[in-house]
């Protein structure tokens, strides 16, 4: 795909997801880090389930450590991994408490530190809380990369460094979200919906559906 091709792909999935942000639901940057980091290989619907109660009653990092691993399990149960995340956040809240003073850092460095946190949480948390022109590649923006010739690559960090050098600059931090959206709900890892899809003129894709299914 051209880059020509790549700002035009971009400006129809704007078009399409004026509104796109985060489907997680947080109250503050803390927040924000123990739901991405939760959200791994689960879905932001069930980390929106099982977080409502835990942020009622631990909305920072004192009062999280202050439940401890067990009590976060608590909460967690119905999320994929939860025993190994429970550790995670406990740990997270007790290095952000002594290394940090509380607060969430700020620089890729010292949140990939942090139990649990990875680069694509890291680069989650720095583009939405920190506005940081980053590119999280999930397993939809990795799809959506090389499926659609957008930013083919055999790794996830080829498909990233692929997106964040071929993006506009000007695009790429709201691009992390029309990206996770359009693969989220569009084109779908099983039957991408191309009869439906707002890119399909600049897609590479050659085996386009062009029809819904029969049901």
């Amino acid at each position: 795909m051209s880059l020509k091709a790549v700002r035009a792909f971009l400006t129809a999935l704007d078009r399409a997801h004026p509104d796109a942000r985060s489907e997680l639901i947080y109250h503050n940057t803390f927040e924000l880090l123990v739901s991405v980091v939760l959200s791994a290989q689960a879905t932001d619907i069930s980390v929106n389930k099982a977080t409502r109660a835990l942020y009622e009653e631990a909305p920072d990092p004192a009062s999280m450590a202050a439940l401890g691993e067990d009590g976060i399990a608590r909460h967690i149960r119905t999320i994929g991994l939860w025993r190994s995340k429970a550790h995670n956040v406990a740990l997270l809240c007790q290095q952000l408490l002594e290394k940090h003073d509380g607060q969430v850092p700020d620089s890729r460095e010292a949140l990939e530190a942090l139990p649990g946190v990875g680069r694509k949480t890291a680069n989650v948390v720095l583009n939405i809380a920190f506005d940081q022109p980053t590119m999280a590649v999930d397993t939809h923006i990795f799809r959506l990369g090389n499926r659609t010739g957008l930013a083919p690559g055999k790794t996830v960090r080829a498909v990233e460094d692929e997106l964040v050098r071929r993006i506009p600059k000007e695009m790429l931090r709201p691009a992390h979200h029309w990206l996770i959206l359009h693969g989220r709900y569009v084109c779908k890892a099983r039957t991408p919906e191309c009869w439906r899809c707002p890119v399909t003129e600049w897609c590479l894709y050659p085996d386009k559906t062009k029809i819904p299914p029969k049901r």
